[in-house]
């Protein structure tokens, strides 16, 4: 146990120092999001992702503070949105989820309730929630449980992942597997029933729906 303990503190501290590298630097030059383009919104970029009318198969994940989170406790929350980000050491995810974040009471009047999901580990996704002190489910999938039924996941080449690592970014200390995968950008409206309402992807992570354009979308259906 105690072994346990300096094995997940030496992590948290491995994890702190990396977000704090990515943080100052978002302090200097925060990234701006594109926003997507009016047709684009709501495809699927290479028909990644499920398509709406689909059901979501059944998975079985963690939630930040290390509890078990599965399809059953995401539709009881009622529609949901589930947003798959590519991990916390990205700028770009950042600040999409700073922007959520400010939204919360927009979502929350309509009865919509964002969860996110990277491969980040419990660690990680701790990190995100408590740096942005995020009032909705933050999800660790490391194991891409979650990833593999929405069907979003991205394969990195070993040339990208060795240019990330050059950059400070270890994707393998971020989510303690040896996989190189992470999630393609990518929102769903899944309803009561589990059902995909609503499907956007894009392999171009620089590019997401805006807060606005998720919240048309949400009065539209």
């Amino acid at each position: 146990m105690i072994k346990r303990k300096l094995a997940t503190l030496l992590m948290s501290l491995l994890l702190s120092a990396t977000v704090t590298a990515v943080e100052l630097n978002l302090s200097t030059s925060t990234p701006e999001l594109t926003v997507t383009k009016g047709l684009a919104l709501g495809t699927r970029d290479n028909n990644i992702g499920l398509a709406p009318g689909a059901k979501v198969p059944p998975f079985l994940i963690n939630t930040h503070d290390d509890k078990p989170f599965d399809l059953a406790s995401l539709t009881v929350l009622g529609d949901t949105l589930v947003v798959f980000y590519r991990g916390g050491w990205c700028p770009f995810c950042n600040v999409q989820v700073r922007q959520l974040t400010t939204a919360w009471s927009e979502f929350e009047r309509r009865g919509v309730t964002p969860v996110l999901i990277s491969v980040d580990t419990i660690d990680g996704a701790t990190l995100a929630q408590r740096s942005y002190d995020i009032p909705f489910p933050v999800l660790s999938d490391p194991a891409l449980a979650a990833h593999s039924a929405f069907e979003v996941i991205m394969e990195l080449d070993k040339a990208t992942y060795e240019r990330y690592k050059g950059f400070g970014v270890d994707l393998e200390q971020w989510s303690g597997q040896g996989h190189h995968k992470i999630a393609v950008s990518s929102a769903f409206l899944v309803s009561k029933e589990g059902q995909i309402r609503w499907a956007h992807s894009s392999r171009d992570y620089k590019t997401r729906p805006s807060v606005e354009q998720l919240l048309a979308v949400i009065d539209g259906l």
